[in-house]
């Protein structure tokens, strides 16, 4: 990536770049209508076919000729380098890959029936990520390589399985697939114009099993009890001592087991999330959390009548969200900083999890930004946004890939 911060100023007032906010202001509405039609599509992790094929359907029909589905059901359309060879040679080609995920946190049996009121749009998912979805059509449409030229081609891409047990599906398969090479990523999550994520917290996710004979809880007593080893589990998970800095939490979220109310179980389960944006944290956990569950199993085990079997205990690893760091300092994170001045707004320095996790952990630089407006209620069927002066974060958006891409803002090329 070439292009440094003290450069935003001169491509914002470029007279291309200038343009092109100007056409992407004239295209606020269709953004908009763009944003209800996604809504109106429904795509739990790991069924979101028909809302990836619509907007496949749209990039077709925006003229980008590249666009295909990958085999995780990601939708990549490429716009081609416009503005000949990149500065150094080994750069040729390299991609800027900007993302917004298709997937939402809603069963398929949600009533998708988005609202608007004046600026106001009202629906599950309507900022997340239907936002995203609809300004990454806009931003492909306005960046035609014609008016503004790249020396990298740009990749618009919408991601599979961003949202909690899909893991950053579609993230890990595209950037150790068709955009293991790329010079930058940008992910565009939701709604806002000031944050910047460069911290990717990362997470790693158990579900963890006791099994037993089980039994009547009166003729059996004394055979293991796997939910009093999932207790003694929990409550050892819970006596850990935790870390403020770097930042890791630990939390048992879910629990379960047994079949009636007068017998030993069978089975019990625990559902445990641990998080840190530190990838030592992360290790150090996941062998405490190992340990405490062979306590519990032992603990249990040791109080059982002779004869009879002992207690098992198995930890599965159900997520995994790579942690990581693009620096402060970084021209990425400059350049962004920069474009959030350009628009009138204090940058703030953010971490999160979103599917730039993925290529920050595999040392490609990444950021995660708003697509514009103002946003609440995520996750929830009432949740909303406000389209008012929601153009300013889609010209951010567009300056940091244009920056990041190498741009000519004279639309020369050279």
């Amino acid at each position: 990536m070439q292009t440094t911060a003290h450069a935003i100023g001169e491509l914002w007032q470029s007279a291309a770049l200038i343009e092109a906010r100007e056409a992407l202001a004239a295209l606020d509405e269709e953004i908009l209508e763009h944003q209800l039609a996604i809504t109106r599509i429904a795509a739990p992790s790991g069924e979101e076919g028909e809302r990836a094929r619509w907007m496949a359907e749209r990039f077709a029909e925006i003229g980008i000729a590249d666009v295909a589905i990958d085999d995780t059901g990601n939708v990549i359309a490429r716009r081609p380098a416009s503005g000949g060879r990149s500065q150094s040679s080994g750069d040729e080609g390299r991609p800027v890959v900007v993302c917004a995920h298709l997937d939402t946190v809603f069963p398929s049996n949600t009533s998708l029936a988005p609202e608007r009121s004046g600026t106001r749009l009202t629906g599950p998912g309507i900022g997340d990520n239907s936002r995203g979805l609809a300004v990454l059509l806009a931003l492909a449409r306005v960046l035609d390589g014609s008016a503004i030229r790249t020396r990298h081609p740009v990749d618009f891409v919408c991601t599979t399985g961003e949202e909690g047990a899909g893991d950053l599906r579609g993230a890990k398969a595209l950037f150790s697939g068709a955009a293991r090479n790329a010079i930058a990523a940008i992910a565009l999550d939701g709604a806002g114009d000031e944050r910047i994520v460069h911290r990717a917290l990362g997470s790693l996710r158990y579900r963890i099993e006791f099994h037993g004979r089980g039994g009547h809880s009166w003729t059996s007593y004394g055979v293991p009890n796997p939910v009093h080893a999932a207790a003694i589990a929990a409550a050892g998970i819970a006596r850990l001592p935790i870390p403020s800095e770097p930042r890791t939490t630990l939390s048992v979220v879910r629990t379960g087991g047994g079949l009636s109310l007068n017998s030993i179980p069978e089975s019990a389960w625990l559902e445990v999330d641990l998080r840190s944006v530190s990838p030592a944290m992360l290790q150090k956990y996941d062998v405490a959390l190992r340990d405490a569950v062979r306590a519990a199993t032992l603990d249990e085990n040791s109080r059982r009548t002779r004869g009879t079997p002992p207690l098992v205990s198995e930890v599965t690893l159900i997520g995994n969200r790579p942690s990581g760091e693009t620096p402060v300092d970084h021209p990425l994170v400059e350049l962004a900083m920069e474009a959030t001045r350009a628009i009138g707004r204090a940058p703030e320095l953010a971490t999160a999890s979103t599917d730039a996790n993925v290529p920050i952990s595999l040392g490609i630089p990444a950021i995660a930004i708003g697509a514009g407006g103002r946003g609440g209620d995520a996750h929830t069927e009432t949740e909303w946004f406000d389209n008012t002066d929601a153009q300013a974060g889609v010209w951010r958006a567009l300056a940091i890939i244009v920056g990041a891409a190498a741009g000519s803002a004279t639309g020369s090329g050279t």
